[in-house]
Protein backbone atom coordinates (compact mmCIF):
# COMPACT_ATOMS: atom_id res chain seq x y z
CA UNK A 1 0.00 0.00 0.00
CA UNK A 2 1.15 3.53 -0.73
CA UNK A 3 -0.02 6.85 0.66
CA UNK A 4 -2.10 9.04 -1.66
CA UNK A 5 -3.10 11.94 0.59
CA UNK A 6 -1.84 13.23 3.91
CA UNK A 7 -2.72 16.18 6.09
CA UNK A 8 -0.16 17.77 8.39
CA UNK A 9 -1.33 19.83 11.40
CA UNK A 10 -4.39 20.79 9.34
CA UNK A 11 -6.90 23.26 10.77
CA UNK A 12 -10.22 23.72 8.99
CA UNK A 13 -12.92 26.35 9.27
CA UNK A 14 -13.96 29.73 7.94
CA UNK A 15 -12.60 33.27 7.93
CA UNK A 16 -14.49 36.51 7.55
CA UNK A 17 -13.52 40.15 7.96
CA UNK A 18 -14.52 40.01 11.63
CA UNK A 19 -13.44 36.58 12.83
CA UNK A 20 -11.99 33.14 12.18
CA UNK A 21 -14.13 30.14 13.07
CA UNK A 22 -12.10 26.98 13.64
CA UNK A 23 -14.05 23.73 13.22
CA UNK A 24 -11.20 21.26 13.82
CA UNK A 25 -7.45 21.59 14.19
CA UNK A 26 -4.18 19.66 14.15
CA UNK A 27 -5.55 16.95 11.84
CA UNK A 28 -2.98 14.39 10.73
CA UNK A 29 -4.73 12.03 8.35
CA UNK A 30 -3.33 9.41 6.01
CA UNK A 31 -5.24 7.96 3.04
CA UNK A 32 -3.74 4.85 1.44
CA UNK A 33 -4.34 2.88 -1.74
CA UNK A 34 -6.77 -0.03 -1.68
CA UNK A 35 -8.66 1.19 1.39
CA UNK A 36 -12.30 2.09 1.96
CA UNK A 37 -12.38 4.85 4.58
CA UNK A 38 -15.55 6.17 6.22
CA UNK A 39 -15.81 9.70 7.62
CA UNK A 40 -18.39 9.94 10.41
CA UNK A 41 -19.60 12.49 12.93
CA UNK A 42 -22.74 14.18 14.21
CA UNK A 43 -24.68 16.63 12.03
CA UNK A 44 -22.93 19.99 11.73
CA UNK A 45 -19.61 18.69 13.05
CA UNK A 46 -17.74 19.71 9.87
CA UNK A 47 -17.51 16.61 7.67
CA UNK A 48 -18.30 18.51 4.48
CA UNK A 49 -15.86 21.26 5.45
CA UNK A 50 -13.14 18.66 5.88
CA UNK A 51 -13.92 17.12 2.48
CA UNK A 52 -13.93 20.54 0.80
CA UNK A 53 -10.58 21.37 2.39
CA UNK A 54 -8.73 18.16 1.50
CA UNK A 55 -10.01 18.36 -2.08
CA UNK A 56 -8.75 21.93 -2.52
CA UNK A 57 -12.20 23.53 -2.85
CA UNK A 58 -11.71 25.41 0.41
CA UNK A 59 -8.46 26.81 1.81
CA UNK A 60 -7.21 25.46 5.15
CA UNK A 61 -6.82 27.82 8.08
CA UNK A 62 -3.43 26.29 8.83
CA UNK A 63 -1.39 23.24 7.90
CA UNK A 64 -1.00 21.42 4.61
CA UNK A 65 -2.73 18.84 2.44
CA UNK A 66 -0.44 16.74 0.25
CA UNK A 67 -1.84 14.77 -2.69
CA UNK A 68 0.81 12.41 -4.10
CA UNK A 69 3.48 14.40 -2.19
CA UNK A 70 2.39 17.70 -3.75
CA UNK A 71 0.44 20.50 -2.07
CA UNK A 72 -3.21 20.31 -3.10
CA UNK A 73 -3.24 24.10 -3.57
CA UNK A 74 -0.46 23.94 -6.18
CA UNK A 75 -2.35 21.69 -8.62
CA UNK A 76 -3.70 23.11 -11.87
CA UNK A 77 -7.40 22.12 -12.33
CA UNK A 78 -6.67 19.60 -15.10
CA UNK A 79 -3.89 17.89 -13.15
CA UNK A 80 -6.05 17.80 -10.02
CA UNK A 81 -8.88 16.16 -12.00
CA UNK A 82 -6.42 13.42 -13.03
CA UNK A 83 -5.54 12.68 -9.40
CA UNK A 84 -8.78 13.20 -7.51
CA UNK A 85 -12.45 12.61 -8.36
CA UNK A 86 -15.55 13.51 -6.36
CA UNK A 87 -19.13 12.28 -6.13
CA UNK A 88 -21.34 14.95 -4.56
CA UNK A 89 -24.95 14.82 -3.40
CA UNK A 90 -26.01 17.72 -5.63
CA UNK A 91 -28.69 17.09 -8.24
CA UNK A 92 -27.59 16.81 -11.84
CA UNK A 93 -28.44 19.73 -14.14
CA UNK A 94 -31.19 19.09 -16.71
CA UNK A 95 -29.92 17.20 -19.78
CA UNK A 96 -30.72 14.34 -22.13
CA UNK A 97 -27.53 12.43 -21.39
CA UNK A 98 -27.70 8.66 -21.39
CA UNK A 99 -26.04 6.66 -18.62
CA UNK A 100 -23.14 5.81 -20.97
CA UNK A 101 -22.65 9.50 -21.86
CA UNK A 102 -22.76 10.51 -18.20
CA UNK A 103 -20.11 7.94 -17.27
CA UNK A 104 -18.03 9.05 -20.30
CA UNK A 105 -17.85 12.58 -18.82
CA UNK A 106 -15.28 11.12 -16.46
CA UNK A 107 -12.83 11.07 -19.38
CA UNK A 108 -12.93 14.87 -19.82
CA UNK A 109 -9.57 15.47 -18.08
CA UNK A 110 -7.91 13.29 -20.74
CA UNK A 111 -9.79 13.91 -24.01
CA UNK A 112 -8.58 16.29 -26.69
CA UNK A 113 -9.86 19.85 -27.05
CA UNK A 114 -13.01 18.78 -28.92
CA UNK A 115 -13.76 16.20 -26.26
CA UNK A 116 -13.94 13.16 -28.54
CA UNK A 117 -13.36 9.73 -27.02
CA UNK A 118 -10.55 7.51 -28.25
CA UNK A 119 -10.85 3.73 -28.37
CA UNK A 120 -8.86 3.63 -25.13
CA UNK A 121 -11.28 6.09 -23.49
CA UNK A 122 -14.28 4.01 -24.55
CA UNK A 123 -12.64 0.88 -23.13
CA UNK A 124 -12.10 2.61 -19.76
CA UNK A 125 -15.74 3.78 -19.73
CA UNK A 126 -16.93 0.24 -20.52
CA UNK A 127 -14.74 -1.17 -17.73
CA UNK A 128 -16.19 1.34 -15.24
CA UNK A 129 -19.72 0.37 -16.29
CA UNK A 130 -18.86 -3.31 -15.94
CA UNK A 131 -17.27 -2.86 -12.51
CA UNK A 132 -20.37 -1.09 -11.19
CA UNK A 133 -22.73 -3.58 -12.89
CA UNK A 134 -24.84 -0.96 -14.69
CA UNK A 135 -24.46 -2.27 -18.26
CA UNK A 136 -28.21 -2.86 -18.53
CA UNK A 137 -28.76 0.88 -17.94
CA UNK A 138 -26.27 2.17 -20.55
CA UNK A 139 -28.80 3.56 -23.03
CA UNK A 140 -31.32 4.85 -20.50
CA UNK A 141 -31.54 8.59 -19.86
CA UNK A 142 -30.12 9.46 -16.45
CA UNK A 143 -33.51 10.81 -15.28
CA UNK A 144 -35.17 7.46 -16.05
CA UNK A 145 -33.29 5.53 -13.36
CA UNK A 146 -33.67 5.30 -9.57
CA UNK A 147 -31.61 7.19 -6.98
CA UNK A 148 -29.71 4.02 -6.11
CA UNK A 149 -28.90 3.34 -9.74
CA UNK A 150 -27.83 6.96 -10.26
CA UNK A 151 -25.38 6.69 -7.37
CA UNK A 152 -23.77 3.72 -9.10
CA UNK A 153 -23.63 5.69 -12.35
CA UNK A 154 -21.87 8.59 -10.62
CA UNK A 155 -19.40 6.17 -9.05
CA UNK A 156 -18.80 4.70 -12.51
CA UNK A 157 -18.10 8.21 -13.79
CA UNK A 158 -15.52 8.68 -11.03
CA UNK A 159 -13.97 5.31 -11.94
CA UNK A 160 -13.80 6.37 -15.59
CA UNK A 161 -11.93 9.47 -14.44
CA UNK A 162 -9.28 6.98 -13.32
CA UNK A 163 -7.90 8.80 -10.28
CA UNK A 164 -6.11 7.11 -7.37
CA UNK A 165 -8.45 8.82 -4.88
CA UNK A 166 -12.26 9.00 -5.03
CA UNK A 167 -14.18 11.07 -2.46
CA UNK A 168 -17.94 10.72 -1.94
CA UNK A 169 -20.09 13.05 0.15
CA UNK A 170 -22.99 11.12 1.73
CA UNK A 171 -23.45 8.58 -1.11
CA UNK A 172 -26.14 6.60 0.75
CA UNK A 173 -28.46 9.56 1.44
CA UNK A 174 -32.08 8.90 0.35
CA UNK A 175 -31.40 5.19 -0.29
CA UNK A 176 -33.30 2.38 1.42
CA UNK A 177 -31.48 -0.22 3.52
CA UNK A 178 -31.07 -2.70 0.67
CA UNK A 179 -29.51 -0.12 -1.65
CA UNK A 180 -27.31 1.29 1.13
CA UNK A 181 -25.83 -2.15 1.80
CA UNK A 182 -25.46 -2.81 -1.93
CA UNK A 183 -23.67 0.51 -2.52
CA UNK A 184 -21.25 0.17 0.39
CA UNK A 185 -20.42 -3.42 -0.59
CA UNK A 186 -19.75 -2.16 -4.11
CA UNK A 187 -17.36 0.52 -2.77
CA UNK A 188 -15.57 -2.13 -0.71
CA UNK A 189 -15.19 -4.37 -3.78
CA UNK A 190 -13.92 -1.50 -5.92
CA UNK A 191 -11.15 -0.50 -3.49
CA UNK A 192 -9.82 -4.04 -3.35
CA UNK A 193 -10.24 -4.70 -7.08
CA UNK A 194 -8.87 -1.41 -8.44
CA UNK A 195 -6.41 -0.49 -5.68
CA UNK A 196 -7.92 2.99 -5.44
CA UNK A 197 -8.61 4.73 -2.14
CA UNK A 198 -12.25 5.65 -1.55
CA UNK A 199 -13.17 8.09 1.22
CA UNK A 200 -16.88 8.60 1.92
CA UNK A 201 -18.83 10.54 4.53
CA UNK A 202 -21.87 8.80 5.97
CA UNK A 203 -24.48 8.73 8.74
CA UNK A 204 -24.81 4.95 8.39
CA UNK A 205 -22.31 4.30 11.15
CA UNK A 206 -23.13 0.66 11.96
CA UNK A 207 -22.70 -0.33 8.30
CA UNK A 208 -19.50 1.71 8.03
CA UNK A 209 -18.09 -0.17 11.03
CA UNK A 210 -18.80 -3.50 9.33
CA UNK A 211 -17.57 -2.64 5.84
CA UNK A 212 -14.82 0.00 6.12
CA UNK A 213 -11.11 -0.72 6.32
CA UNK A 214 -10.60 2.45 8.34
CA UNK A 215 -12.76 5.20 9.82
CA UNK A 216 -12.24 8.87 10.60
CA UNK A 217 -14.32 9.99 13.59
CA UNK A 218 -15.02 13.70 14.06
CA UNK A 219 -16.12 14.94 17.49
CA UNK A 220 -15.92 18.46 18.99
CA UNK A 221 -12.85 17.35 20.95
CA UNK A 222 -10.82 15.48 18.34
CA UNK A 223 -10.55 13.81 14.94
CA UNK A 224 -9.16 10.27 15.01
CA UNK A 225 -8.41 7.74 12.26
CA UNK A 226 -7.96 4.00 12.73
CA UNK A 227 -9.37 0.57 11.91
CA UNK A 228 -12.92 0.05 13.29
CA UNK A 229 -11.83 -2.69 15.73
CA UNK A 230 -9.15 -0.42 17.23
CA UNK A 231 -11.57 2.50 17.50
CA UNK A 232 -14.05 0.25 19.32
CA UNK A 233 -11.33 -0.96 21.71
CA UNK A 234 -10.27 2.64 22.45
CA UNK A 235 -13.87 3.74 23.14
CA UNK A 236 -13.76 6.32 20.35
CA UNK A 237 -17.45 5.85 19.48
CA UNK A 238 -18.59 6.62 23.03
CA UNK A 239 -18.17 10.39 22.56
CA UNK A 240 -19.82 10.61 19.13
CA UNK A 241 -23.28 11.60 20.37
CA UNK A 242 -24.01 13.73 23.42
CA UNK A 243 -27.19 11.86 24.34
CA UNK A 244 -27.70 9.52 27.29
CA UNK A 245 -30.25 7.49 25.30
CA UNK A 246 -27.79 6.54 22.51
CA UNK A 247 -24.99 4.29 23.71
CA UNK A 248 -22.32 2.40 21.82
CA UNK A 249 -22.26 -1.30 22.71
CA UNK A 250 -18.64 -2.38 22.19
CA UNK A 251 -19.51 -6.10 22.39
CA UNK A 252 -22.11 -5.83 19.61
CA UNK A 253 -20.08 -3.22 17.73
CA UNK A 254 -23.06 -0.91 17.19
CA UNK A 255 -25.17 1.82 18.74
CA UNK A 256 -28.16 0.88 20.88
CA UNK A 257 -31.03 2.90 22.29
CA UNK A 258 -31.47 2.74 26.07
Amino acid sequence: MSTILTTSNLSIGYTSKKETITIAENLNLNLQTGKLIALIGANGIGKSTLLRTITGIQKPLRGTVLLNDKKITSYEPLALAQNLSMVLTEKLPPSNLTVFELVALGRQPYTNWIGSLSDADIQIVQEAIELTQIGHLSQKKHYEISDGQLQKVLIARALAQDTPLIILDEPTTHLDLLHKVSLLKLLKKLTHKTGKCILFSTHDIDMAIQLSDEMIIMTPESVVQDEPCHLIAKGSFNTLFKDEHIVFDSEKGKFVIV
